[in-house]
């Protein structure tokens, strides 16, 4: 089906060169759920001929969660031919649940093939995410590509312990893990603007901070003229400041644009330029 992997999404999924860093941004009414899925599909199933390095069977991921379980990812995976308990058991695919445990009595860290999170302190969220990167490290040589959903619901939800800051030197830890990351964050108006309470200054701190770091960063929000019944939102492309710091690879195959998109009832997307 077409819609598992836009074409115009193509050049932006395709596996990124060592150490890079996406981000994909969001806000309220413009989830980047479906576009999460579309690069777990990509990095897991589909060979992509315009990959800066080799994608083969090996490559392997690792998904952590901070506002979805891992019923969601697997049912909507399904969707797009994704099994992730398949991708599970040949350890190429591990899952780090953010959410079900966070806040409650301490559970078993491991439950069937999920990493379940039961603290917020960010010493014991890094510990585990490597956990769940080493496990797939011990199998066999592969890239591994690490994704991390919503992480500024940590930052919302983890107390004072959790800043910007420690997130921050969190990810250099995790990065240094993984063949590349990606990251989603919200990034409505009020947490990136305003900046008046602590944690909107730890917000927009985040999202500045990574938006810097990022190699190319994919935003999307909703219809600046309101809604539309064939349209869900736009998506902008544009590359990040690391580019001029030498990501020669990323840069080659990465062109900043503005496109819309679609998502139907059934998950599927649809993306095309303004007038098609």
């Amino acid at each position: 089906m077409s819609s598992r992997i836009p074409p115009l999404l193509e050049p932006y999924l395709a596996l990124p060169p060592e150490a890079s860093l996406i981000l994909l941004t969001s806000v309220l009414g413009a989830s980047s759920n479906w576009l999460v899925l579309r690069f777990l599909h990509s990095t897991l199933i589909r060979p992509e001929p315009l990959s800066v390095s080799p994608r083969g069977d090996d490559t392997k991921l690792v998904l952590v969660s901070f506002m979805r379980d891992f019923a969601f990812w697997k049912e909507n995976g399904r969707r797009l031919g994704l099994d992730l308990e398949k991708f599970a058991s040949k350890k190429r695919f591990a899952f780090v649940d953010g959410l079900t445990g966070l806040f409650l009595p301490k559970i078993s860290a491991v439950r069937g093939e999920e990493n379940v999170l039961c603290s917020p302190e960010f010493a014991t969220v890094s510990r585990e995410i490597q956990r769940a990167i080493h496990s797939l490290k011990d199998t066999d040589e592969g890239n591994i590509v690490l994704v991390i959903d919503q992480l500024d619901l940590l930052l919302a939800a983890g107390g004072d312990e959790i800043g910007a800051v420690n997130l921050g030197e969190m990810l250099i830890g995790l990065r240094e893990e993984a063949h590349s990351t990606i990251l989603s964050i919200s990034a409505d108006y009020p947490l990136v603007s305003t900046s008046q309470t602590p944690l909107e200054k730890d917000h927009a701190a985040l999202v500045l901070n990574i938006s810097h770091e990022a190699d190319f960063i994919m935003s999307l929000r909703l219809l600046d003229t309101g809604t539309a019944r064939d349209v869900s939102g736009v998506l902008r492309v544009t590359v990040g400041d690391s580019i001029e710091q030498g990501s020669q690879g990323i840069q080659r195959r990465i062109e900043e644009k503005e496109l819309l998109y679609f998502v139907g009832g059934d998950g599927g997307v649809k993306v095309f330029e303004r007038g098609q």
